[in-house]
């Protein structure tokens, strides 16, 4: 039995979703535990492509339990259109489970999160525009609506008139604009809760009862360690804790349940939006890294933009997380480059640092300093194991293992669940997490 958490190593978009689905296989359940539709996850199988925002990738699996965890915020909209479009796709969704305590993404809470933004100008995020930071606001406010206040027909008309009232004032007095029809608003989502309310639960007594039972489960969050609101790059962050700590209150299991926390890290660097980003490459290289990738977000669309790989993030993600070992995708993008920068450090007013800096400010001022390894410039996509990668490809794998001091576990080279060298069992794996290695290195 091994309880496993799935962590993004950058700012998301690392290609969580296909480390998932693979690991799946192995996984009983398998829950998502905080974030809403600002993140995507595209899983190819069998030349098909699924987009998912809300339901784990697992779905994919017919054996497998889905849960939508507590720390989750839930668009039911969005939801049943993924519901929707999966069943019409052949994959069943019976087996999907929502946490009745997860809270719910309203039709204000859009429009605020847009308007919110427009307002801001330069100071502004990069917000999906999706509702996501007002219902968590609204959560942390202790004002927001949960499934179980949809859900329950007696009381959903009083919360429901309540909160909408408060937000229209804001929507009319702040921002100009139109208010919402309650009534029209409580039918709407009354429509909702009767299409969810076969998959609503107590997610934590399920889970609970599946960690009894000795199940395989799998964690998986959204965005990446650099948009954890306590420890990424503050204010350009999400709006939840993607770290690993974040899976045990999202899911709501103790810590003491976890038994490996693999990351996934690209073989580059890329972000969505606005903030600092030391690596950026603004030239050719990064328009190839842009298109052989195809970085555009699954949620938004938008270009993302593209870098030379981060050790000192990358080493920072180890630490925040405690990672056990490391997923690279990707590795097959940089195919053609005939050579290959990673930073090892950062220039800061002057003085080389190792460290990731928590303040945002001082981290904007830090600029990359590099090493330079050869390329390959042969194509890496059929290979399926290690001994077939080129050797300067080898070799860049290992500089990243040594320098972030975490094995690598798997090599992903393509979109396809084919397209993947596995170079140790991911979940079954030894335990050797920071202080089993420091031991070891001692």
């Amino acid at each position: 039995m091994a309880n496993v958490i799935v962590i993004g190593t950058q700012w998301g978009d690392e290609g969580k979703g296909k480390i998932t689905d693979l690991l799946s296989r192995s996984a009983d359940v398998v829950v998502r535990y905080q974030g809403g539709i600002n993140a995507g996850h595209t899983v190819v199988v069998n030349d098909r492509t699924f987009k998912l925002h809300l339901i784990p990738s697992g779905i994919l699996y017919p054996h497998v339990d889905c849960i939508i965890g507590s720390g989750t915020v839930v668009d039911p909209e969005v939801l049943i259109e993924e519901l929707d479009a999966l069943e019409a796709m052949g994959v069943s969704t019976s087996r999907l489970y929502i946490a009745e305590t997860a809270h719910v993404t309203m039709p204000y809470h859009r429009s605020i999160d847009i308007a919110a933004e427009a307002q801001r100008a330069e100071h502004r995020l990069g917000t999906t525009g999706r509702g996501i930071g007002p219902t968590y606001a609204d959560k942390s406010e202790r004002t927001g609506i949960r499934i179980v206040d949809m859900m329950e027909n007696d009381t959903r008309g009083a919360v429901f008139r309540w909160a909408i009232a408060q937000k229209n004032r804001i929507l009319e007095k702040l921002y100009n604009l139109p208010p919402l029809d309650p009534e029209a608003t409580i039918a709407q989502y009354a429509g909702y809760a009767e299409r969810l309310r076969p998959h609503i639960i107590d997610a934590s007594l399920k889970i609970d009862e599946a960690i009894r039972h000795r199940r395989n489960i799998l964690f998986e969050g959204a965005q990446g360690t650099l948009l954890d609101l306590d420890h990424g790059t503050y204010p350009y962050v999400t709006s939840s804790n993607p770290v690993a700590g974040g899976a045990c209150i999202g899911a709501g299991i103790g810590p003491t349940m976890v038994d490996r926390i693999i990351g996934v890290a690209k073989a580059y660097v890329t972000r969505v939006g606005e903030g600092p980003f030391p690596t950026e490459l603004q030239d050719g290289v990064g328009q190839l890294l842009g298109q052989r990738g195809a970085e555009f977000g699954t949620t938004t669309g938008r270009p993302r933009r593209c870098g030379w790989f981060d050790g000192v993030i990358g080493r920072y993600a180890v630490r925040i997380n405690g990672l056990d070992c490391l997923a690279v995708t990707k590795l097959d993008v940089l195919d053609e480059l005939p050579e290959i920068k990673v930073c090892v450090a950062y220039e800061l007013d002057g003085q080389v640092i190792r460290d990731f800096p928590s303040n945002a400010r001082t981290f904007a001022r830090c600029r990359p300093v590099y090493e330079t390894l050869p390329g390959w410039q042969q194509s890496t996509q059929h290979c399926t194991s290690l001994a077939e990668l080129p050797a300067t490809a080898r070799k860049y794998l290992q500089f990243l293992s040594d320098l972030l001091e975490v094995p690598i576990a798997i090599v992903s080279l393509g979109a396809s669940r084919g397209q993947t060298i596995i170079v140790e069992d991911p979940i079954h794996g030894p335990k050797r997490g920071l202080l089993e290695r420091q031991r070891e290195a001692s």
